[in-house]
C-alpha cells in the first residue's frame, strides 16, 4: 500500500500487549522504548530473528517526516487520479489482464474478486511493482509504533513485521515503503502476517512475488466482505468493501473507476 497515510487506515485484528514504555515524538527515547518494547514482543511470541531485528532497528527519521506531511488526503477526485496516474494504469492495466487471462480468472474463482479491482489496486500502490519502495520496513514500522501520534495502530504491525522476520518472510534489511508497507501492494506488516497466500505453493508467502502479493490482496478483501459476482460501483455492495483497503474516500472512488476502466 502505497507510503502514505491513505494505506495506514487499514484495521488489523491483531491482540498485543499494552506497551510498557512511553511513545514520543522525538529519537530521543527511541532506544529505552526498543528494550521495553523488545519484552512485550517477545510475550506476543516474536523470535530470537525479530527481536534482533528490532534491537537493531535505527530511528527511522524520514518515516516520520513523511508521516508529518501528507497531503493526500487534501486533494480532489480529479487530482488525486491524476497523480496517481490513473489513465495510464487503466491502459496497462487491460494489457497486464489480456496477457495474462488464466491467472486472473483464477483468482476471480477462487476469491471473487474480479481483476480490474487488484490490477487497480496494483498500479496505484507501486505502478505495477516497478517501486516497491526505499525504506526499510522494520525501522519503519517500529518508528511508528513508538511514535505518539498513532503508537496503538502501529504496534500491532510491529509485531506483526518482527514475526515476518522470523518467518523468513522478510529480513530486517528488506525495504517497503516509508509507514512500513511491503511487496506489489503494500502490505503492513500486521496484515501481511494475517492474509497472506502462498499462491505459488512453494511453502513461502513472497510479497514481492506478484502471484503472491494479488492473491494475498484478493483474500485480504474477500475476508473484509467481498461478495462474488456483486458490483463494486458506488451503491453496490462491494464498494464499502473498498474502503476495508484504503478509507480516503478519494482512492476508494478511484479504484472502482479504475478498475471498471480494466474490466470492460
Amino acid at each position: 500500500m502505497h507510503p502514505s497515510l491513505l494505506s495506514a487506515l487499514f484495521c488489523v485484528g491483531l491482540s498485543v500487549p499494552a506497551l510498557a514504555a512511553p511513545c514520543g515524538n522525538t529519537s530521543a527515547g527511541f532506544s529505552a522504548w526498543k528494550d521495553d518494547f523488545a519484552r512485550e514482543a517477545k510475550r506476543a511470541g516474536v523470535k530470537k530473528p525479530g527481536l534482533r531485528a528490532l534491537a537493531n532497528a535505527q530511528y527511522a527519521s524520514r518515516t516520520i517526516s513523511a508521516d508529518r506531511n501528507q497531503k493526500s488526503f487534501r486533494y480532489t477526485l480529479e487530482k488525486f487520479m491524476e497523480i496517481r496516474g490513473s489513465t495510464t494504469i487503466v491502459a496497462q492495466g487491460r494489457k497486464r489482464k489480456a496477457r495474462n487471462p488464466n491467472f486472473y480468472a483464477a483468482l476471480e474463482k477462487k476469491y471473487g474478486v474480479p481483476a480490474g479491482v487488484l490490477i487497480a489496486i496494483h498500479g496505484m500502490e507501486t505502478a505495477f511493482g516497478h517501486f516497491m519502495g526505499d525504506s526499510q520496513i522494520v525501522p519503519a514500522i517500529t518508528t511508528l509504533a513508538y511514535d505518539c501520534r498513532r503508537s496503538d495502530f502501529f504496534v500491532p504491525h510491529a509485531i506483526g513485521a518482527l514475526k515476518l522476520v522470523d518467518q523468513g518472510a522478510i529480513t530486517p534489511a528488506t525495504q517497503g515503503a516509508k509507514h512500513g508497507e511491503l511487496g506489489h501492494t503494500q502490505f503492513l506488516p500486521g496484515n501481511a502476517l494475517q492474509y497472506g497466500v502462498d499462491w505459488g505453493g512453494d511453502g513461502r508467502v513472497d510479497f514481492y512475488d506478484m502471484a503472491d502479493a494479488l492473491a494475498s490482496t484478493a483474500n485480504y478483501l474477500r475476508k473484509k466482505g467481498w461478495k462474488k459476482g456483486k458490483g463494486y460501483q458506488p451503491g453496490e455492495p462491494n464498494y464499502e468493501v473498498l474502503k476495508q483497503w484504503n478509507a480516503a474516500t478519494v482512492y476508494q472512488q478511484s479504484l472502482a473507476i479504475m478498475g471498471a476502466g480494466i474490466d470492460r
